[in-house]
């Protein structure tokens, strides 16, 4: 019940405090509505007379008269433009009876009324008809805005014209928008023809009827337009304040007003002033919570009066027991530092703690066995430490400077130290903030780690990677001793078949064609020499000997290398060159004996091959990576469990193979910055493909 009465009271504060929001807001309202009401009429009234005055002018009544006399219509002019000036009004004219202007204080503008008609107008009917016109709408001539007071000129009884004062309240629209809240002026019809808000110009609170839009659109209020959207608002009465809550979008957001709507007959409009509802609910909202508070306030010294006697109770009763309970708790400290001690004295990695100026006020055994000095000789100091490395004090300074001001690398960082006894540890530090029980920052505690076996083991294993290179080398050198056997075995056929062809020409008698197998010979002997040097530079980059290459010169220099042996087997070499302009970067004679490798390869796949099958095909075309040259042939293919193996050193299918020429390819190929592979072609054969970069 409590509860209840409690939660009750908790919710009628809420209300109270809202609807005295409300009563504050609805009477601000009402103030707010009466000034806008007061301005508006004022604004009117100050220029209600003038019509009325200058339509009482004998030269006025004289052009209506005399509507073709130039020099009085220039003077009617002349008033006209004089009383605007005077008055700040928005513009003066002069209409006949049949709604065409005479005169008008803007006659010597682009935009002049004179000349117009404005008989459609409804001040104009009502002041032909003798009777005082009001009117708001937009301009037929200059499409702005504007208040409309239109005065009939008499002669007697009889209405001879109109005089018409335009008066612009776009002054006030401009002083509305810069207030904190939405103000609205509609028309008769419902119609927002004044705002605070651009976005809700020429909207509707309520759907118009055909025959208000025809009347509209007939007497052109609001120019052109033929739609009036609804208002996006949400209108709800507000019990017993005389107003309404309006909910709305105003900048792209929702917000909830009180609304009051103000008559003003006279003029046949409605002025909207509205509030927001933020501070209503803002009081509410701080009502409950300050009631909320002051029923947990009184819930709280209830409680406390109830524990505190609960407490002088127990307090007597447990007096002894608190007693008995410190000596044991003093006895579980006393056992519990004890053995925290002797966890900190087993600890093989040393810890040190310093004060946030770098004096050492804790060291554990381990640390002073890694530096060789006492617990008393270190307790107390500052920077340089004693086993600081007399070659890295200046390393020592900064490490100890970054680890006091937080900078400390979170993975450690490597310190050299000098033991006490003269040889040197070498450690690895990792430092944090040394965080007492009740949060406080007390300086900083690192750890210290013996690395040096690990440095020792990390050398050790070094020298036995420089061995490994050593090894490596020497094997290199066996594969370099190979491949020379293997890459000169081409040449020196070559220079065999020359000479026992010079020997059949010398005796024959040819000397002729025994110049040219001569000159054959020294060709491939040099070769043979090039080779030596190009597999040397391969085992030493320095020595290679690399040069812009156009690909389509080296294509066609190895095919006449192979012309003769090619012509012997009766096979068939195809050149395809699609770009044969295309430059690389590289070594010619080991790039033509990549291609003869190749070539020899497919010639001897395909000599059990017929005749007319016996084509081997050297397609060059751009690539993504530059250039891919391609060596095809229609031999069997390569068997697929060997397709992984035809790369490896001394892996071969033929019986006089040393298994190294594809080897020394792919050796060749990366070392030119390129890729070197091999496919089987679907209707039989094998691919041999290399990449090479391009150059510009």
């Amino acid at each position: 019940m409590a509860l209840v009465a409690v939660l009750a009271l908790i919710a009628a504060s809420g209300n109270w405090a809202e609807q005295r929001e409300l009563q504050a807001k609805t009477e601000a309202l009402r103030q707010a509505a009466d000034a806008h009401v007061l301005g508006l009429r004022g604004l009117v009234e100050r220029y209600d007379l003038l019509p009325h005055a200058a339509a009482r002018h004998p030269d006025v009544r004289g052009l209506l008269h005399a509507s073709g006399d130039t020099a009085l219509r220039a003077r009617v002019n002349g008033y006209f433009a004089e009383l605007q000036n005077t008055t700040g009004a928005a513009a003066l004219f002069l209409v006949n009876r049949t709604g065409l202007t005479l005169a008008a204080s803007n006659w010597d503008a682009p935009t002049s009324f004179v000349g117009q008609s404005y008989r459609r107008r409804p001040y104009v009917e009502d002041a032909l008809q003798g009777r005082r016109g009001v009117f708001y709408g937009l301009g037929l001539t200059t499409g702005q805005s504007g208040l409309f007071i239109a005065e009939p000129v008499r002669a007697g009884r009889e209405v001879l014209g109109v005089v018409v004062i335009k008066i612009s309240l776009e002054p006030l629209q401009a002083s509305w928008r810069r207030g904190a809240t939405p103000v609205v002026l509609r028309d008769g019809r419902g119609i927002v023809f004044l705002s605070s808000v651009p976005a809700w110009l020429f909207r509707s609170v309520r759907a118009l009827s055909a025959a208000d839009l025809q009347w509209v659109a007939a007497h052109g209020q609001y120019g052109r337009r033929e739609r009036f959207d609804a208002l996006p608002w949400t209108m709800q009465a507000a019990d017993g304040m005389g107003g309404f809550t309006l909910r709305t979008q105003v900048a792209a957001h929702d917000t909830d007003f009180l609304a009051l709507d103000t008559l003003l007959p006279e003029l046949g409009w409605t002025l909207t002033v509205t509030e927001d509802l933020r501070e209503v609910r803002q009081a509410r909202r701080l009502a409950l919570a300050l009631a909320a508070l002051a029923a947990a306030l009184l819930l709280l010294a209830v409680l406390y009066w109830r524990l505190r006697e609960r407490r002088y109770a127990e307090q007597r009763s447990a007096r002894l027991e608190l007693e008995r309970r410190v000596e044991e708790r003093t006895r579980d400290l006393q056992e519990a530092h004890a053995f925290r001690k002797a966890m900190e004295d087993s600890l093989l990695v040393g810890m040190r703690a310093r004060d946030p100026q770098g004096k050492i006020i804790y060291v554990n055994p381990a640390l002073c066995a890694m530096v060789g000095y006492g617990a008393e000789e270190l307790l107390g100091r500052y920077p340089p430490y004693p086993y600081w490395h007399p070659d890295d004090l200046e390393k020592q300074a900064r490490d100890s400077d970054n680890a006091l001001r937080g900078r400390a690398a979170p993975h450690g960082f490597e310190s050299r130290i000098r033991h006490k006894d003269g040889h040197d540890v070498i450690t690895m530090v990792y430092t944090a903030p040394l965080i007492d029980a009740g949060g406080v920052h007390r300086g900083w505690m690192s750890s210290v780690v013996d690395i040096t076996a690990q440095k020792h083991a990390e050398a050790r294993q070094r020298d036995q990677e420089v061995r490994l290179q050593r090894s490596a080398r020497l094997a290199s050198a066996g594969e370099m001793a190979s491949t020379l056997a293997h890459e000169l075995n081409q040449p020196l056929m070559a220079l065999s078949n020359f000479a026992v062809a010079a020997r059949a020409l010398a005796e024959r008698g040819v000397p002729g064609m025994l110049t040219g197998a001569l000159d054959d010979i020294v060709e491939q002997s040099r070769r043979a020499s090039e080779i030596v040097k190009r597999v040397r530079a391969m085992i030493n980059p320095q020595r290679g000997d690399h040069e812009r290459l156009a690909v389509g010169e080296v294509l066609r220099h190895a095919g006449c290398l192979l012309k003769p042996e090619l012509e012997r087997h009766a096979m068939t070499l195809r050149l395809v060159l699609r770009d044969a302009q295309a430059q690389v970067r590289g070594d010619r004679v080991l790039l033509e004996q990549v291609l003869v490798n190749l070539i020899h390869n497919a010639m001897h796949a395909m000599q059990d091959q017929p005749r007319h099958r016996r084509r081997i095909v050297v397609d060059s075309a751009p690539d993504a990576h530059g250039i891919r040259v391609a060596v095809s042939d229609l031999g069997p293919g390569i068997p697929p469990d060997q397709v992984d193996q035809v790369f490896a050193p001394f892996f071969t299918t033929r019986p006089d193979g040393l298994g190294l020429g594809l080897n020394i390819c792919r050796t060749i190929v990366e070392a030119h910055g390129g890729t070197l592979t091999v496919d089987n072609r679907p209707g039989g054969g094998a691919t041999f493909s290399f990449t090479l970069p391009t150059v510009p």
